[in-house]
């Protein structure tokens, strides 16, 4: 619950697909009423079928009430999007590719009164080699400083170690970072010990009985026989994962984080 002294923010896992999509748009408002949620950040990457996200689901999330979409390593994938990556300040990709890259890493937004910026980030351990996000990423902290306190980070990474780190290293820096992309909620959220909100990694939004939103038929047999089949998102009833996190408006602080996971019904 947010007072004038907090602001109160809803993050949620990387929205998987149309079950993803279907949880996002029956379930989100009554999330915001429930936290009486001030700000909401969701990671767009997998909407589009689990490659991507397209124009008409990104301005379908922002008329649902979203107001920051963060991404990773699929942002790529969905032309119709591209052009969006510039001019859509609300909309991010990962600030540490390289700069001929298009679109922006970080934006700040207005919320009652308050400014508050959202930096996105992704590892690269696992994945594939870009710029560095500890030093990227402190820069990008440093500069966002300057216009407000509060800032949240989702860093879109495969390696626990590598996010714990990337956390630890900005502690006291930022509000909140949240790990997203390996689409399994952990249960390790906390506040650090300069007041930075943590977890691992936010979860999914997207179907609950799947190989990380995945048809576990597919996953299996490429298990089986490491045969590179595409994977296709489960049609299982969805689920809406994430963290609600208090922060401090005058100095930024986490107050407090609370994971959340909401099942809904095809």
């Amino acid at each position: 619950m947010s007072d004038s002294k907090t602001l109160t923010v809803l993050l949620l896992g990387d929205v998987c697909g149309q079950p993803g999509c279907r949880a996002l748009f029956m379930g989100l408002g009554s999330l915001v009423k429930d936290f009486r949620a001030d700000l909401v950040v969701v990671n767009g990457e997998n909407a589009a079928n689990g490659f991507g996200l397209s124009a008409r689901l990104m301005e379908q999330f922002f008329t649902l009430g979203v107001h920051v979409i963060t991404s990773g390593n699929h942002i790529w994938q969905q032309e119709d999007l591209l052009p969006y990556l510039d001019s859509e300040s609300r909309l991010l990709r990962p600030a540490n590719y390289p700069p001929q890259a298009p679109g922006h890493g970080s934006t700040v937004v207005d919320c009652k009164g308050h400014k508050v910026a959202v930096l996105n980030l992704q590892g690269r351990q696992q994945l594939i080699s870009i710029d560095c996000p500890f030093r990227i990423g402190m820069d990008q902290v440093q500069k966002l400083k300057k216009q407000t306190p509060m800032i949240l980070v989702d860093f879109h990474a495969e390696n626990t170690e590598e996010k714990e780190a990337l956390a630890l290293y900005l502690d006291g820096k930022i509000s909140a970072l949240v790990g997203t992309h390996t689409h399994v909620q952990t249960a390790d959220e906390k506040i650090l010990p300069h007041k930075t909100a943590y977890i691992t990694d936010l979860g999914l939004c997207g179907p609950s009985e799947s190989v990380i939103g995945s048809d576990p038929g597919i996953s299996i047999a490429k298990q089986m026989t490491q045969m590179p089949l595409r994977s296709e998102i489960a049609d299982h009833p969805p689920v809406l994962q994430g963290v609600c996190v208090t922060i401090e408006t005058e100095t930024g602080n986490a107050v407090s984080i609370k994971r959340f996971t909401r099942s809904f019904a095809l």
